[in-house]
C-alpha cells in the first residue's frame, strides 16, 4: 500500500521534472532549491503542499490472508471522494458505499476467500487537496481458514431445549481462543455455557432449559482468530433468536404413552408405538432437531438391513443424528392391537397417521404442535441412555460435567 509520505515524493517528484533548472530534494520536507539558477540560489516558487488526508486500506498491500468481512478503507483529515475495488484479473466490480461522513468505505457484500482484489482510494482534506491509495491483496483461502456452521438460524423462534451448536470444518486444536471468541447471553440472566464433543463441535446451554419467551444472542468474533496452527476464523457477525413456550412431551416405553406438557400444563397424551424388542428405542432428553411433512427411510442407512425402506413416511421429526425419530405410521399392521399396546418400531416413536400426511390424525396434531427446539423425553425403555452428542442431546450430561468440557 502506498503511504502518504511516498504519495507526498511522487508528487514532489512530478513537480520537478516540469521546473526550469536542476534541482536538488532535500528528503521529504518539501524544500526545493536550485543549484544553479539565474535567481541566484533563491526558491523557484513555493513547494507543493501535500493533502492532510490519510488514507488506510486495512488489507495491506501485498497481503494474501486479507479480512473477507473487515476489508475497507479509512481516511482520517479529509473525506473520501471515490473507492473502487475489483476482482483483479476479471475486472468485475466489487460494490461499496462511502458512509455519509466521508469517513469510510466497505464492501456492500462479504468477501469471497482465496480471491485476489484491487482496491484504490481517493480522498481530499479542507483545502481541497487530493491523496491517494492503493491496494492488491488476497483474501485468505480454504485452506488455510475455518467456518462454524451454527443452528439455530438468525431470526428463528425455537424450543426450550435448543442449544446453541457449532460444528466447524477444520479440527480446532486452540479451542479456548476460539471459544473465548463466541458469546452466547440471553435476556433471561440464565447462565451459558460452551462444551466441546471433540475438536470440531462446540455446543452452548445453561444449566437448565432456556426460560420461555426470552432472548438469545450469539455473538461471533471469530474473524482472524487462528483455531488451529495458519488456520484461522473468517466469521464476524451477532445472530439472536426467541425461544418459544415451553413444551415438552413424555414418552413411556411402559405405557405406550406420550404426555404433552405445554407452559406446565397437559395438553394431551397420545398413544405410541416405540422400539421393538429387537429393536428398543433410547432413553433420556431429545431435542426435535428437523422436520419433514413427509420424508423417505431406508433401513440401510442407518446400520441395518433390508427391513424396510419407506418414501413417504409422515410428520417425521428426527431425535438424533443416528436415526431416532418420532414420527406418523400408517403401515402399522392391522392385525396388531391398536398404538399404546406395544412396540413395534425400529427404535423410532410412532404415532397414529395417514399416508400423504392428511388427515385430522395423532401425528398430525403432534407435527403442527411442535417446534425445532421441543424436548421428547423417553423413558422406561431397555435400552440405554441416548449420548449427549448424538443430535441436539447435551442435556443428558449433568451440569458439573457439561462446565468440565469448556475451554474458557
Amino acid at each position: 500500500m502506498t503511504t502518504p509520505d511516498i504519495a507526498a515524493r511522487r508528487v514532489l517528484g512530478a513537480c520537478a521534472a516540469l521546473m526550469v533548472g536542476a534541482l536538488t530534494l532535500t528528503g521529504c520536507s518539501g524544500n526545493a532549491h536550485a543549484s544553479s539558477s539565474s535567481d541566484g540560489g533563491k526558491d523557484g516558487g513555493s513547494s507543493a503542499k501535500t493533502s492532510t488526508a490519510k488514507i488506510v486500506i486495512s488489507a495491506k498491500d501485498g497481503s494474501t490472508d486479507a479480512s473477507i468481512n473487515s476489508t475497507g478503507v479509512k481516511v482520517s483529515g479529509g473525506k473520501l471522494t471515490d473507492v473502487k475495488m475489483t476482482v483483479a484479473g476479471s475486472g468485475q466490480a466489487v460494490p461499496g458505499s462511502i458512509t455519509a461522513n466521508g469517513a469510510d468505505w466497505k464492501p456492500k457484500e462479504q468477501l469471497e476467500r482465496g480471491t485476489k482484489y484491487q482496491l484504490s482510494a481517493t480522498a481530499k482534506d479542507s483545502g481541497g487537496r487530493t491523496a491517494a491509495a492503493n491496494s492488491i491483496f488476497t483474501t485468505v483461502t480454504s485452506a488455510n481458514s475455518f467456518i462454524g456452521t451454527y443452528t439455530p438460524d438468525n431470526g428463528t423462534t425455537v424450543g426450550v431445549g435448543m442449544p446453541v451448536s457449532f460444528n466447524f470444518d477444520k479440527v480446532i486444536s486452540d479451542k479456548k481462543a476460539v471459544q473465548s471468541h463466541i458469546t452466547v447471553s440471553t435476556n433471561s440472566g440464565q447462565k451459558v455455557v460452551g462444551h466441546w464433543f471433540g475438536s470440531q463441535r462446540l455446543d452452548f446451554r445453561p444449566e437448565e432449559y432456556w426460560k420461555a419467551g426470552s432472548k438469545v444472542t450469539m455473538n461471533i468474533d471469530l474473524d482472524g482468530v487462528e483455531g488451529a496452527n495458519g488456520v484461522y476464523g473468517v466469521q464476524k457477525k451477532t445472530v439472536t433468536f426467541t425461544v418459544g413456550r415451553s413444551q415438552v412431551s413424555t414418552v413411556d416405553v411402559n405405557t405406550q404413552t406420550m404426555t404433552v406438557v405445554r407452559d406446565g400444563k397437559t395438553l394431551k397424551t397420545i398413544p405410541i408405538s416405540s422400539g421393538s424388542p429387537e429393536h428398543t428405542t433410547y432413553n433420556g432428553q431429545m431435542v426435535i432437531s428437523e422436520k419433514f411433512v413427509q420424508t423417505r427411510m431406508n433401513s440401510q442407512t442407518v446400520g441395518l438391513g433390508g427391513e424396510y425402506d419407506i418414501p413417504d413416511v409422515p410428520h417425521a421429526m428426527r431425535l438424533t443424528s443416528s436415526g431416532t425419530f418420532i414420527h406418523g405410521n400408517y403401515w402399522y399392521n392391522k392385525g396388531n392391537p391398536p398404538f399404546g399396546s406395544q412396540g413395534t418400531s425400529h427404535g423410532c416413536v410412532g404415532l397414529a397417521d395417514a399416508q400423504g400426511a392428511q388427515g385430522a390424525t395423532p401425528a398430525k396434531w403432534f407435527y403442527d404442535n411442535s417446534l425445532i427446539g421441543d424436548v421428547v423425553i423417553v423413558k422406561n425403555s431397555p435400552d440405554k441412555t441416548v449420548a449427549p452428542d448424538n443430535g441436539l442431546n447435551g442435556w443428558n450430561l449433568a451440569w458439573s460435567e457439561w462446565v468440565a468440557g469448556s475451554a474458557a
